[in-house]
């Protein structure tokens, strides 16, 4: 079978497929059940209906319905597999703005003073940057003591976000928060892009981290058109850290490890990147200032050698035939006027 051929998006969806098979079984057994009811003891078969004021139904009328649910229960699971053929051959362009993300997995961000916890915020973050980004190229490291370069720049964004729930603190052996490293690991990435395309980093954190140069790095990038924006993650109230084996991490005294969000901290290194702050919310506003701050480019949007395929759903063709088979049953329903 070629690429082009017919296919399904989401093929797992056919298993769903075995739910008619209890759902028969269901039905013969309540069907044998009420067939030995105890009201089968008082009256004959032909006079329950006038006992009870129901209509037991035939063995074909019921096993009859039963197939027309199965016929339109998989008519609509063929359509949530997502058939499709043919396809359209785009071929991208690069927006000339590159934003590369710094995701901190280090233990403070399992504390869970922004639900459901700071890394998980984080994660919806990123995504709400994914789905609303629409002129800049993303690229993602998470770092704790040592970077983990997850997606170099690049437009494919479905990438990224299959990356994202497999981001997690244990990540990383070696636990701690270490900005440097990451930050000559995002140079290193970007240095290869032109100096007239936007080059940005994008720093997601709680700023407990504490390393002597980290402002005067930040300003040597920035010297050299690369500039560092920062979202905070977390609260100033903060929250106890938690631990790897359960509980809390402690000091030598035994009391738990508070986190709190360094906004200061924070603010300090955008503003000496020539960047933007923001506090992460549940808001979309954080993510658009973010975005356009970083799309600054002096170049055109141009084409690449890098193509992708649009193909052509037709998940409507099976759900056109449950509209059809499902019209009968609304005609003359509602009945017609009364005559006075």
């Amino acid at each position: 079978m070629t690429e082009a051929s017919f296919h399904f998006a989401q093929p797992f969806w056919f298993w769903a497929l075995l739910m008619p098979l209890p759902v028969a079984l269901w039905l013969w057994r309540s069907a044998a059940r009420a067939a030995r009811g105890p009201v089968h003891r008082y009256a004959d078969p032909h006079l329950l209906p006038h006992l009870t004021g129901t209509r037991e139904l035939r063995t074909r009328e019921r096993w009859g319905r039963f197939l027309l649910w199965s016929l339109l229960w998989s008519l609509l699971v063929t359509a949530m597999a997502g058939p499709r053929w043919d396809y359209t051959d785009v071929r991208l362009f690069h927006p000339g703005n590159n934003l590369l993300i710094l995701l901190d997995i280090s233990r403070s961000m399992q504390v869970g003073d922004t639900a459901p916890n700071r890394l998980a915020r984080a994660r919806q973050e990123i995504q709400d940057l994914i789905q609303h980004n629409r002129q800049v190229r993303l690229g993602l490291i998470a770092f704790a003591s040592v970077p983990h370069v997850l997606s170099p720049i690049t437009e494919d964004t479905q990438t990224l976000l299959n990356s994202l729930p497999a981001l997690a603190t244990d990540l990383t052996q070696l636990q701690g928060s270490r900005l440097l490293p990451a930050i000559d690991r995002a140079e290193n990435l970007l240095a290869g892009l032109s100096e007239d395309s936007g080059r940005a980093i994008l720093l997601l954190s709680d700023g407990d981290f504490d390393e002597p140069g980290l402002e005067e790095r930040v300003r040597d990038l920035a010297a050299e058109g690369i500039h560092l924006h920062a979202l905070g993650i977390g609260s100033e109230e903060g929250g106890p850290v938690p631990g790897r084996g359960g509980g809390w991490l402690t000091d030598r005294g035994g009391q738990a490890i508070v986190s709190r969000l360094d906004e200061q901290r924070l603010e300090r290194l955008a503003e000496a990147g020539g960047g933007l702050y923001r506090r992460a919310d549940y808001r979309e506003e954080d993510s658009a200032a973010l975005l356009q701050a970083a799309a600054v480019a002096r170049l055109p949007a141009e084409a690449s050698d890098e193509r992708t395929r649009i193909w052509n759903e037709r998940f409507y063709l099976p759900l056109l035939l449950v509209m059809v088979l499902l019209l009968p049953r609304f005609r003359g329903r509602g009945g017609g006027r009364r005559k006075s």
